[in-house]
């Protein structure tokens, strides 16, 4: 959610900083700081303010130099947005600045120790306890002020942290919230995301949970909280800073939906076996006698993750027919649920860092599951974690609102469950039909979003609307699900998602002209199903838009989506519809990148 960048070496270190702040601007935030120092001036200075990077930016005066410093930008959550609860933290001596992603969970009763020893709090953040507890260790270096206050401390972090003492060092630790060191020549950047690194290093090393590690300009070492040394060797990322780029568009999300027909060709680049009529995933370390002792899928996503997960569970029960459902993994790692050996469970996060399911997944791991991640970042924490697993490639996806992960992630599902249906029961024949399926996903994809000017149209026509409902059935209504979801996000309209076939049973009770509704109708064995679902709506005055595969008579509008195979379908369905959003969004102003209230990444609970 926060974002942290941090650097030491012999550039000038604010704009670097403020830089990297706003490579992560697409995280959400409301606040951010920076403070820096430098052998040649000892001490610390910091700048904080309310609101984007660009009103920290105008606050910092022209002669804040430095060679070594941290900056954050914060998304609230003990206390409001404000200059004072902003990071950077510094201690009553400042002498100790912190910046924190996370949450420390027992911070009231720290902060009642620490006030009644005598410590003036001046924020209503559970950060400043941190920062407190480090100031008044009486350890001797950093690193142990550090480890020792930690050893106090419940909840999850990333953090970086400076003494003016020790100039010559960033401290961080990690755990459950990212922390990523960047290898430099003679200098070191250290961030929670990537995204502020790649202009200045494709040489990484991600930090585990419970790991530490010391940045000097020149060197770096990673040990655990405990202070044993650790291996860490570096990885090359395959993004580079062009890829944050915004190439041209006004906004992210509209980069990102038009390189869905890309991002798509990368994820089946390589993998499609057409002598055996299936895919290789050499990365499930899954091999054929395991996938054929699997009696069910569980899969565990939040948000968007886990509508994508619906639509993968519906694919793995049609061509593997293996039992298969999805759940939020916020959800179920609360209910005690009986954890089967004969269970495959699959993770999917964009950032494979999402906290319920990085959770979810150690809590299976500890009870002896299987678990496969189906993740977007390399070397990510589920990604570690997992005992295999399937990258989406989608490229970095910069706008809060996801589109083009979404995507990707339903055609890896697709990958996965002809992988398994192959092993199992599913025909030559069909595994041929789903493959010259998948080949034509990236030229549809183009054809709908040909059609953007068509679309921009109806949304501005149903910008005023104050709800909308969502419906489909069966392959449709995890469709419909992720097109109520993106209108929420990205323009504020209220939304809901219903099974089509559920209308009788209440939801029909709100249907007037004031209400639209979006209808999801594929040509499938259900079509006759879904089009009684629109007169009913008709019969009640209600305004339709459909998204179908042929004009359906009784919908006000339909938007035309080519025609794949019955399986394949719904991963080309939502396509129009993030256009829908999108220019729904636009036509009322909204900040569409960065919407209200939202973070890309959520890394705390």
């Amino acid at each position: 959610m926060c974002g942290i960048v941090g650097y030491i070496g012999k550039r000038d270190v604010a704009p670097l900083l403020l830089e990297g702040l706003q490579r992560l601007e697409y995280r959400g935030y409301d606040s951010a700081g920076i403070v820096v120092t430098s052998p040649k001036t000892p001490g610390l200075k910091m700048v904080k303010a309310k609101g984007r990077v660009r009103d920290l930016e105008a606050k910092v005066p022209a002669r804040f130099k430095g060679t070594t410093g941290i900056a954050h930008t914060r998304w609230a959550t003990h206390g409001a947005p404000s200059d004072v609860n902003a990071h950077p933290h510094m201690s009553a001596d400042s002498k100790v600045a912190v910046v924190h992603n996370g949450i420390i969970d027992n911070a009231s009763d720290l902060r009642r120790t620490l006030e009644a020893d005598g410590v003036e709090f001046l924020s209503e953040t559970d950060t400043e306890v941190l920062t407190h507890l480090i100031a008044r260790s009486q350890a001797g270096k950093l690193e142990d002020k550090v480890r020792e206050a930690l050893r106090v401390v419940e909840g999850t972090y990333g953090i970086a942290v400076m003494h003016a003492d020790f100039s010559d060092r960033i401290v961080v630790a990690r755990n459950g919230s990212p922390v990523v060191l960047g290898i430099g020549e003679k200098e070191m950047f250290v961030a929670s995301d990537i995204a502020a690194l790649v202009a200045h290093t494709r040489q990484i090393v991600t930090l585990d949970d419970g790991e530490m590690a010391t940045l000097k300009a020149d060197d770096f070492r990673t040990y655990t909280t405990e202070g044993t040394r650790t291996s860490a060797e570096p990885t090359t990322v395959e993004w580079e800073a062009a890829s944050y780029d915004m190439g041209g568009h006004d906004t992210y999300m509209h980069k990102e939906i038009h390189e869905q027909a890309d991002a798509v060709d990368r994820v089946l680049r390589g993998r499609i076996d057409d002598r055996f009529s299936t895919v290789h995933l050499g990365g499930l370390n899954l091999d054929a006698r395991e996938a054929r002792q699997i009696r069910r899928v569980k899969i565990l996503g939040c948000g968007t993750s886990y509508h994508a997960g619906m639509i993968g569970a519906q694919m793995i029960e049609e061509l593997a027919r293996i039992p298969a459902d999805a759940e939020p993994a916020s959800e179920f790692r609360y209910r005690n649920a009986v954890v089967d050996p004969d269970t495959l469970y699959i993770a999917v996060s964009q950032s494979g860092e999402t906290y319920d399911v990085l959770a979810a997944v150690q809590e299976l791991k500890r009870k002896g599951a299987r678990v496969l991640g189906v993740v977007n970042v390399v070397g990510s924490a589920i990604a570690r974690e997992a005992d295999g697993g399937i990258y989406v490639h989608a490229g970095p996806e910069v706008c809060v609102v996801s589109t083009k992960c979404f995507t990707n992630t339903t055609v890896a599902f697709a990958l996965l469950a002809l992988h398994l249906g192959r092993t199992r029961d599913l025909s030559v024949r069909d595994g041929k039909r789903i493959i010259e399926g998948l080949r034509k996903l990236p030229q549809q994809i183009t054809e709908i979003l040909d059609q953007e000017e068509e679309i921009k149209k109806l949304a501005e026509s149903y910008a005023d609307a104050r709800s909308m409902l969502f419906i489909g059935r069966v392959r449709g209504y995890p469709v419909a699900r992720e097109a109520s979801l993106k209108l929420k996000e990205v323009s504020y309209i209220h939304a809901e998602a219903y099974p089509a076939s559920e209308l009788k049973h209440g939801p029909l009770a709100l249907i007037e002209p004031a209400l639209p509704t979006v209808a999801i109708v594929p040509d499938d064995d259900l079509l006759e199903k879904n089009r009684a679902a629109l007169e009913e709506i008709k019969a009640r005055e209600g305004k339709i838009l459909a998204v179908a595969h042929q004009d359906q008579e009784k919908a006000d509008q339909t938007i035309i989506v080519p025609k794949n195979e019955d399986e394949l379908d719904p991963i080309l369905m939502g396509i129009p519809l993030q256009l829908l959003a999108y220019h729904t969004a636009k036509a009322l102003g909204r900040d569409i990148d960065k919407p209200r209230n939202l973070a890309k990444s959520v890394t705390v609970e």
